[in-house]
């Protein structure tokens, strides 16, 4: 790559959910849902399109409004949102965007000469007697809708299912004729939801939502959103129609389940629901997710990280990096500066605070939504703490902090959050931006960086520096 790349990899005034990546020729789309800074409800804005070089993921590109609102006929006001989408080249070479406005039951299709877009309405995908799938009596409502197309295959995948919802059949999958609409295999349950589990395999990690299907080598990978909600889940089978077995969890939002630097049950992150899905680019695969910011679950930004297969195909859990595609820890040095909203671990170091969510730091930004600030952490209170990972240091003596608020005591330097800390810097209030620097002597090697403010006001962390 020409540049290092973070999470989240898109520009810090982004907030793309539901992640579908797809490699299109020689470069990497990312669909997905548009949310809004500062957000009330999901999905508030148009859709988006992203794109980069498989070759380098460093260079992502802005694809301009790919499909708006009120395009669909159903939402002529554009007032149902855009839920997550997914797409994939057709059997005629074009490309089909298969999505759900909120409060519909249908999938909507949209089709495009190319990736980018922008998109037209093209239909609903239908029985081959007109009715629309999720309208036929004992259907489910759609949601969420996935599409994987092998040979002369066209597999469509959707669900939701509440833990507490009776009425519900978990993840099911239609096959599509090449039309892209019509059904010529009526649905079947490929996933259970909470209340048919039992005996599945699938108990403690049922269905909830965002279904998605990757192949890799002979074996089909169906990925989801499980009733804990924050946690993407995979099971495997040896066909798209399934049966499925189940997996494990690839990665938990709030890194449960991670005990390297915390313990196992311990939530490192204001969590939120999750959706994405696993891509191979040039040799590596990538689970590519979602994020929180600004306190809420109407803000999320785009991540992704490297994942590792063991030698029967299984994923190992992967926890949270800050350096996610670059494939490698990042660079350290005094040309080195780091937005502090590449956090990975946003917590409070002090076990009795760790469960109230205003004992939290949060990313966020100045501005309203669309403006093109850089973001930071704020809510940064006593014992509030921000972890990123991982960086190559290697005589590393000092570090810098850039500061803005009121604030007094101290802010300590970690690399290990169970460990006293390597280096404390004095603060005091600014109005602006200010540089706080102290000596830290950091052992050469790969190191996480934890940032822990200790004060009784709340101050806003910027940047930082090693070097």
């Amino acid at each position: 790559m020409k540049n290092q790349t973070f999470n989240p990899y898109l520009p810090s005034w982004e907030y793309i959910p539901d992640g579908e990546p797809h490699v299109f020729g020689d470069r990497v789309y990312l669909f997905g849902s548009h949310d809004q800074f500062r957000g009330f409800v999901y999905c508030a804005n148009d859709y988006v399109g992203w794109s980069a070089p498989v070759n380098d993921l460093s260079d992502w590109r802005y694809e301009g409004v790919t499909y708006r609102k009120d395009q669909d006929p159903r939402n002529p006001d554009g007032e149902m949102a855009l839920f997550a989408p997914d797409a994939v080249q057709g059997f005629d070479d074009r490309y089909y965007m298969y999505y759900i406005p909120n409060r519909s039951s249908v999938v909507s299709v949209a089709v495009c000469d190319t990736p980018a877009g922008q998109y037209e309405f093209y239909g609903f995908v239908h029985y081959e007697d007109g009715t629309l799938l999720g309208e036929k009596e004992g259907d489910d409502p759609q949601f969420d809708p996935a599409v994987f197309l092998e040979g002369d295959n066209l597999y469509l995948y959707t669900g939701f299912c509440w833990e507490t919802d009776l009425t519900r059949k978990g993840a099911t999958v239609v096959c599509l004729a090449k039309d892209m609409l019509t059904i010529t295999k009526a649905p079947s349950v490929v996933a259970p939801c909470a209340h048919n589990v039992k005996g599945t395999g699938f108990e403690g990690h049922a269905f909830f939502e965002a279904p998605s299907l990757r192949k890799r080598g002979d074996k089909y990978y169906f990925i989801y959103s499980s009733i804990h909600n924050r946690e993407l889940c995979y099971a495997i089978g040896d066909s798209p129609e399934g049966p499925f077995t189940y997996g494990g969890v690839i990665l938990d939002n709030a890194d449960v389940g991670i005990d390297t630097y915390k313990k196992s049950e311990v939530l490192a992150n204001l969590h939120c629901n999750n959706h994405g899905s696993i891509i191979e680019i040039n040799g590596v695969w990538y689970l590519f997710y979602h994020r929180p910011t600004n306190g809420n679950q109407f803000s999320r930004q785009s991540c992704a990280e490297v994942i590792e297969f063991t030698e029967d195909g299984h994923i190992r859990q992967k926890e949270m990096t800050s350096c996610g595609l670059n494939n490698g820890p990042l660079k350290t040095g005094k040309e080195y500066e780091y937005d502090a909203y590449i956090a990975c671990n946003l917590w409070n170091i002090d076990e009795d605070k760790q469960s109230d969510e205003f004992m939290r730091p949060m990313v966020s930004q100045d501005g309203i939504d669309g403006d093109e600030f850089p973001g930071y952490v704020c809510n940064m209170v006593d014992g509030a703490t921000a972890g990123f990972k991982y960086f190559d240091c290697h005589g590393i003596t000092t570090i810098e902090l850039k500061l803005r608020g009121y604030m007094d005591g101290c802010f300590e330097i970690r690399i290990d959050p169970n460990a006293p800390a390597i280096a404390t810097i004095p603060v005091s209030e600014c109005n602006r931006w200010r540089t706080f620097t102290a000596a830290c002597r950091i052992p050469d090697g790969v190191h996480a960086i934890y940032i822990t403010h200790r004060g009784g006001r709340i101050p806003t962390l910027g940047s930082f520096k090693l070097y």
